[in-house]
């Protein structure tokens, strides 16, 4: 007498061996010591050693044509009132980042300030042009 499987839980079995196969082949990609080298190899560039430096490198990151940093005349911290002026009066600005304790601001932008509100905004702040430093 020959014993007969019925077809539900052979089915089943099919199924799950062939989805170990399908997962143990996956996972092996993964682990390949010779992968992809650009994943493997170590960054070129230095890591930024300040608080400001990593700010700095954020804002370089983002690819802006112009980099601007901005601070009080008085040395103080930036506050509401400075924030809101800066927004208003550089609106091309992509990205701010506040950094060095709020005492500084960096402006990422691909527009040139200096050809628009820039000695407006130099009455009010110390103005420094970070663009390719």
């Amino acid at each position: 007498m020959s014993s007969q499987i019925s077809k539900p839980p052979l089915l089943a079995l099919v199924v799950l061996i062939v989805g170990a196969v399908l997962a143990a082949c996956t996972q092996s990609g993964t682990n390949n010591p010779a992968g992809d080298s650009a994943t493997t190899q170590p960054s070129t560039s230095p890591a930024p050693r300040t608080a400001f430096e990593r700010d700095l490198q954020y804002i370089r990151n983002g690819q802006f044509a112009h980099v601007w940093i901005f601070s009080r005349q008085d040395g103080k911290p930036l506050d509401k009132d400075d924030a809101a002026y800066l927004r208003a009066n550089a609106p091309q600005v992509v990205d701010w980042v506040t950094t060095d304790e709020g005492k500084r601001v960096i402006a990422g932008t691909n527009f040139d300030l200096a050809q628009g509100n820039l000695p407006q905004l130099r009455q009010r702040f110390v103005a420094e042009d970070y663009t390719g430093k």
